[in-house]
């Protein structure tokens, strides 16, 4: 019976550093595709040089298709494709370079969220201060929403039926399978890569991010987060704050933890 690890290899289309010195999770937006150009170009070019001594995941609230469009738009300025993708804020986990789903990781999700869009969309349909936002997932409900028009009372409905609701940035509104986050899924797939939780570090910046912190692994919060998110800090002491911005402030928080090295 093969591992976890040789299944979740099996099931890819590129293989993985068998032993890598750093574990790099981030977000997309306002992380990694943060901060000024020039310190985007040096952290990517960066991260292509180190392909074989870093794992990167992408961990984002962005749907596959969507991703695809990102590494398309950036490649200019040198983003290249990550080792796995974590997308829809933990509902699917993906090859980086095909963005084809991973059956083991995905699988569980969906069987969680089986017919309980059924039952919720009655309950969202013409709400005020929600409109639905065009993404291309099976396993969440997303939404822009306003905050001054939407009726929070409607949140303890829904998650009486299973499901967890999350408001970020002011403006995303997520309808999630249960107990299914950027941080629950993350943890399950550190578990299936049997890699050293010390050389894990995660990088976000809104609320969605909160869950990665919350795992307890090292975490850098960028310059540029939400305030509702830098008001989370005093509970999360794994979290660096960096004073950086995007990129910028994820390479701060990588030479924090002791990742200097990994630069010479």
């Amino acid at each position: 019976m093969p591992s976890p690890r040789q299944q979740l290899q099996q099931q890819l289309s590129v293989s993985l550093p068998q032993h890598p010195e750093l574990v790099l999770v981030t977000d997309l937006d306002g992380t990694l595709l943060g901060g000024a150009t020039p310190a985007r170009r040096g952290f990517y070019r960066w991260l292509a040089q180190q392909r074989e001594r870093v794992l990167h995941v992408f961990c984002t609230g962005r749907d596959l298709t969507s991703i695809a469009r990102v590494l398309q738009a950036d490649e200019p300025i040198g983003l290249a494709a990550p080792h796995l993708v974590i997308g829809d804020v933990g509902c699917t986990v993906a090859c980086g370079a095909s963005l084809l789903p991973v059956p083991l990781a995905v699988d569980p999700i969906e069987a969680r969220w089986r017919g309980l869009p059924q039952r919720l969309l009655p309950l969202l349909e013409a709400q005020p201060g929600l409109s639905p936002q065009p993404v291309h997932s099976s396993r969440r409900l997303a939404y822009m929403v306003d905050l001054e028009q939407f009726d929070h009372g409607l949140i303890p409905q829904l998650e009486a039926h299973g499901v967890d609701c999350l408001i970020s940035d002011s403006q995303y509104f997520d309808v999630l399978p249960a107990g299914v986050n950027k941080g629950s899924t993350l943890l399950s797939l550190l578990r299936w890569l049997e890699v050293d939780p010390a050389t894990v570090v995660t990088a976000g910046d809104s609320l969605n991010d909160l869950a990665m912190f919350e795992t307890g692994l090292n975490g850098v919060m960028v310059g540029n987060a939400e305030p509702d998110l830098v008001a989370q800090l005093p509970r999360l002491p794994s979290v660096y704050q960096a004073r950086g911005e995007g990129c910028a402030g994820i390479a701060e928080g990588l030479r924090h933890f002791g990742f200097a090295h990994l630069w010479d």
